[in-house]
């Protein structure tokens, strides 16, 4: 029942690797470029795993998430929001200025 487990742990452990070597950036492969990592962690899958783990992962912070880019928190933070809030103004002033052209000033000369 040991030696089940055991298998189950290392197959386990062996399959997050070639994930985690996948969707790791190419950039934030340490000690060794990644393609050599995936080649490593799939063809000698105990010894690359753990080597994967110790050498190759980059260990962020709990709750550092670089990889996930969050949008903004709140409506005054969208730039797209606030470019939409000044189009729309701006096409009410236009429309404003059409229907009552004499409202605004002098006609240019």
């Amino acid at each position: 029942m040991l030696r089940v487990v055991g298998a189950i742990l290392l197959v386990a452990v062996y399959i997050y690797c070639i994930i985690d070597v996948l969707r790791t950036p190419g950039g934030e492969a340490r000690t060794l470029p990644k393609w050599l990592w995936v080649v490593l962690v799939i063809f000698v899958p105990i010894v690359g795993s753990v080597l994967w783990l110790i050498l190759g992962r980059v260990w962020r912070a709990p709750g550092a998430f670089s990889n996930r880019r969050r949008g903004p928190v709140a409506p005054d933070d969208d730039p797209a929001f606030l470019k939409k809030l000044g189009d729309d103004a701006w096409s009410q002033r236009m429309r404003r200025r059409r229907s009552n052209p004499s409202a605004d000033g002098p006609a240019p000369s």
